[in-house]
């Protein structure tokens, strides 16, 4: 089966691709297929995050695991995209180069058949220019957050004081 999928930057301005590639390809394929798609050079830290409908952040896919060994973090060469894209799981968030954090929203759109002859992956539609620099990310708390409040409201938490 084929994949169309919009890759879209984060940003204020629309500037997306729309892919289509194999669902048998794995993630390192397609995160091959996006650098390639948005002209990076591909030489960067790169994970694939899973996610909620509403864009929540859960578990990630790492391009290679950077732990001490011993580590349970899944890897984009051992996992395909069926099995992570689906109709029911449609979305995935997609980070790009760590200290720039080029952010994507990645949207499965349709599953197709595969057409005999075809190259894939594909480029199917490209809008945007890539900005020089990423997005400016503004990761600052709420203003409006009293933690004052928060610690008033202690004994309303429901939690058991003595759990050790």
């Amino acid at each position: 089966m084929i994949y169309k999928i919009r890759i879209i930057l984060d940003a204020e301005e629309d500037i997306f691709r729309d892919i289509e590639i194999e669902s048998e390809n794995t993630l390192e394929d397609f995160h091959n297929a996006i650098t390639q798609a948005f002209g990076f050079m591909g030489d960067e830290m790169a994970s694939f995050y899973t996610c909620d409908e509403n864009w929540n952040q859960d578990q990630e896919i790492a391009l290679f695991d950077m732990s001490d060994g011993g580590s349970n973090v899944r890897l984009m060469n051992e996992t395909f995209l069926e099995d992570i894209l689906t109709r029911e799981t449609p979305k995935l968030i997609y980070v790009y180069d760590f200290l720039n954090m080029w952010t994507f929203f990645v949207e499965l759109a349709d599953i197709v058949e595969n057409v005999e002859g075809h190259g894939y992956p594909n480029v199917l539609f490209s809008f945007g220019e890539l900005p020089d620099t990423p997005p400016e990310k503004n990761f600052e708390a709420d203003p409006t957050f009293d933690f004052d409040d928060t610690f008033e409201r202690y004994d309303d938490l429901d939690f058991d004081e003595n759990w050790n």
